[in-house]
């Protein structure tokens, strides 16, 4: 199936690795101009080389920049004034107790959950209505309408997210620009694969033997039972961000592994 999506630039956010860099090589695959953007100059610099010469028939560019700074986020949109496609994924986790949880905790997981990805999709929409096309697309969590109590602030940044991409859609009426939130079940990130480690580091259980574990006492309700792969991911944000999937304005996709009860 053609996405319609060559010759088009994308912005994805924390695109060094997991989910991120999964909606960026598959949306290089598709002919899309990539934007690869991480703190880490050194990082970002060999996920650009890698993609290059995987798909050389597009452009991919490094945005080394920590959008959690304004300014930061300023000098990355000064560079890349134009994008069709903003997919704000760069997010943070961690299991916490909530007794545990104090007030810095909760303003740092805002900023960098929420007002980062609010922050560029200020700047970007207005241009995206301008040109009558574009697409920005949240990476939520299923945790943002169906909270495991794992990791509170955590859940309520991605319930954040569907509430702002829901806000900006009522934005775009009559428009062919749309905004939607993606959220993904637990998915095998690196993130993911560190916490399971460090969950199962007293127990001999290989690997494929700690996801089913994970899988049956912490995420009882998935249908697949088993953790979704971060490509399966990128290839659904890809059908999303394309000219397609028009008929997309203001949703939050599930893709969950059927873990949220469906209420008829």
């Amino acid at each position: 199936m053609d996405l319609q999506l060559k010759g088009k630039t994308a912005l994805i956010t924390g695109s060094t690795k997991g989910i991120g860099k999964a909606i960026a090589q598959s949306m290089a695959g598709e002919g899309v101009n990539v934007i690869i953007n991480g703190r880490q100059p050194d990082v970002v610099s060999q996920v650009v080389t890698d993609l290059q010469s995987q798909y050389p028939h597009v452009t991919v560019s490094g945005a080394p920049f920590d959008i959690t700074s304004d300014l930061k986020a300023r000098e990355l949109m000064a560079k890349f004034p134009h994008v069709d496609i903003l997919v704000n994924n760069m997010g943070i986790f961690k299991p916490m107790a909530y007794q545990n949880i104090d007030d810095a905790t909760w303003k740092k997981f805002f900023d960098v959950n929420v007002l980062s990805g609010n922050r560029l999709a200020k700047y970007y929409l207005p241009k995206m209505i301008s040109q009558n096309f574009g697409r920005i697309i949240f990476i939520a969590s299923e945790e943002a309408v169906m909270p495991s109590g794992e990791m509170p602030q955590y859940s309520m940044t991605k319930s954040m997210n569907l509430s702002l991409a829901k806000s900006l859609s009522k934005l775009t009426v009559g428009t062919n620009v749309t905004v939607n939130t993606v959220m993904p079940g637990s998915t095998l990130t690196e993130g993911v694969q560190t916490m399971l480690d460090d969950m199962y580091a007293d127990t001999d259980l290989t690997a494929s033997e700690r996801e089913a574990d994970f899988m049956k006492n912490h995420r009882p309700l998935s249908q697949i039972q088993r953790l979704i792969r971060p490509e399966e991911i990128g290839a659904f944000v890809t059908f999303v961000a394309s000219p397609l999937a028009g008929g997309f304005s203001g949703e939050a996709l599930r893709m969950d592994g059927g873990m949220v009860p469906t209420i008829f």
